[in-house]
């Protein structure tokens, strides 16, 4: 009975110390996760955004490397969601065996953003991301600036770029804030 009261007690408090980013469900609005591919430079790659019949998020598509292109990715902006460099994001999400990028913006309208690499196991999992791990890119060039040490941020954006034809598949539950 002690070790049931214990268990319920510490995820309650993990629970209080949380702040849910996005959770998906059959109702949510997700008209305002946008799909962005390499196509904008002249590439023939082609991602989706999508609910699943699970209430799930499901990105997926095509990579292309023709036209020197080779990354899809879906953004969407968050409003301003407070957090210190000692907090980290959580990602509930299972992949295809895939690498992806996770990257958050301070500022929606900053040029670079902070880069955080996860590979998936084709099971459901939690990728813990620290805040102070995610270091600042621009056009895949990694920049001689400090990793993210800000005090919020307002864009989160999911990315596929692994220099090789592929297709690819990530399907997206929650992400939170602790």
């Amino acid at each position: 009975m002690f070790n049931q009261i214990l268990i319920y007690s510490l995820i309650f408090s993990l629970s209080m110390h949380s702040q849910t980013i996005f959770d998906f469900n059959e109702g949510s609005n997700f008209k305002d996760w946008i799909v962005i591919d390499d196509v904008v430079m002249g590439g023939k790659s082609s991602g989706s955004f999508e609910i699943d019949e699970n209430g799930n998020g499901v990105f997926k598509g095509d990579i292309s490397l023709e036209n020197n292109g080779g990354f899809s990715s879906v953004r969407h902006n968050v409003g301003k969601v407070v957090a210190t460099p000692n907090a980290s994001i959580c990602l509930v999400i299972k992949g295809d065996g895939k690498e992806y990028q996770f990257r958050i913006k301070e500022n929606t309208d900053d040029y670079y953003s902070f880069i955080y690499s996860f590979t998936t196991n084709n099971q459901w999992q939690e990728i813990e991301i620290p805040l102070k791990d995610m270091y600042p890119s621009f056009r895949g060039k990694k920049l001689n600036q400090p990793n993210f040490s800000g005090n919020h941020f307002e864009q989160i954006t999911f990315l596929i770029a692994n220099k090789k034809n592929e297709q690819f598949k990530l399907t997206i539950d929650k992400i939170f804030l602790k």
